[in-house]
């Protein structure tokens, strides 16, 4: 594809987005399972052309997290909460500063109980889904929301038992559509950056041993995709990564540079073809 038919494409999704603004609910911060009274940006009120949009959702049987915070999901403290909102608010302040994109500096939660609340959102981003307990009810709302052009990101699971997990609850969302390798060629790994070279995004705390659950299927990262029948990618799945973590610690020498770099560059270029295709 040629630059000047991308920047048409995205200047046509931008205007899309753009009409949006009066519809999004404001912004509210939730206490996470990691921090708590995380300090606001200056801006956080103002209203932008993209927004990180965390999914929030129920815990599943095997959440981490289940039992330990006597409380509702809904309300914060639950593992969709991980990362949260450190991750978000590295990887806007990067989408700003390597793009044109007029990013808000802090992120949306939104709950797909919520009414209408989702279709606001064009880029969607879901931690932990190896143990999240996405409904019959949930999942109808995003299968219309994908159809209809939304864009959904599956992070940080690992291991043949997480997979079963995500799979078990995805097939409420598509059970009819099949989960694939992208190809190194599609548009998705070439609409800002040329992705060539796709590693395993360990997180933080499995730095030493490579990857979490390595042994029970955790070692080697799957860029995987649900398309629709246009051959546009819908759902894009990090499987034995944690692109979160990668963006929560990019300002942390302890971390490697070389993964939240990746990180970074796939999330650009998801954004990018989120809005464009």
């Amino acid at each position: 594809m040629s630059s000047r038919k991308k920047l048409w494409r995205l200047g046509c999704g931008l205007a899309c987005v753009g009409a949006l603004y009066a519809f999004q609910h404001p912004f509210r911060q939730y206490p996470g399972v990691e921090y708590e009274n995380f300090e606001l940006p200056p801006d956080s009120q103002t209203k932008a052309e993209w927004t990180f949009a965390r999914l929030m959702f129920p815990p599943g049987p095997n959440d981490g997290y289940r039992g330990r915070f006597d409380g509702d999901w809904r309300l914060g403290l639950s593992l969709w909460t991980q990362d949260y909102p450190r991750a978000d608010r590295h990887f806007s302040e990067a989408v700003r500063r390597l793009t044109r994109i007029q990013a808000r500096s802090v992120e949306q939660p939104v709950n797909l109980e919520d009414g209408d609340e989702v279709y606001n959102w064009p880029w969607l981003y879901a931690v932990q889904v190896g143990e999240w307990g996405l409904t019959t009810g949930e999942a109808k709302v995003l299968r219309d929301y994908l159809l209809r052009g939304g864009f959904f990101v599956a992070d940080d699971f690992h291991g043949n038992y997480e997979w079963e997990m995500f799979e078990k609850r995805i097939r409420l969302v598509f059970p009819d559509r099949p989960i694939v390798e992208i190809p190194d060629a599609d548009a998705v790994f070439h609409s800002v950056f040329d992705i060539d070279e796709k590693f395993q995004l360990p997180g933080a705390a499995h730095l030493r041993a490579g990857a979490k659950n390595p042994y029970d299927g955790g070692i080697g990262g799957h860029w995987r995709g649900i398309y629709d029948d246009k051959g546009r990618i819908m759902v894009a799945i990090s499987y034995n990564s944690d692109m979160g973590d990668a963006w929560e610690w990019a300002d942390d020498a302890y971390y490697p540079e070389k993964f939240s770099g990746l990180a970074i560059r796939i999330g650009v270029n998801y954004i990018v073809y989120a809005m464009t295709h």
